[in-house]
């Protein structure tokens, strides 16, 4: 039994999400708790949403009451770029500069081990 979670139009640089997604990928769904609740950065925030998100539809589409999460690993976790964002920044001159607010799409997989 397996079950999904997917984060969309995240307001981070696919490159800053990647950093903390690549460190729960594989882990138990415990284990991750831990990690995203202890790193101080904001994808780790948003990680643990969607991380929390996927457990809660295993455990609707599992019909059990309660969870191990030690029984449980994240299968599948990866980030993809989302539309950027493109926002002017006034330079000298009389020039401008382009500013690109990059955005992310986070999908994480929960399953038995």
């Amino acid at each position: 039994m397996e079950a999904k979670a997917i984060g969309r139009y995240l307001r981070i640089s696919p490159l800053k999400l990647r950093k903390v997604v690549n460190q729960i990928r594989g882990k138990s769904v415990k284990e991750a708790f831990f990690i995203l609740k202890n790193l101080p950065n904001k994808a780790a925030k948003m990680a643990f949403k969607v991380l929390n998100s996927a457990v809660a539809n295993y455990k609707q589409l599992s019909g059990e009451a309660t969870l191990n999460f030690d029984e449980m690993k994240v299968a599948v976790a990866f980030v993809n770029q989302a539309p950027v964002l493109r926002r002017i920044m006034p330079r000298a001159r009389g020039r401008a500069d382009v500013l690109r607010k990059q955005s992310s799409h986070l999908f994480i997989l929960v399953e038995k081990k």
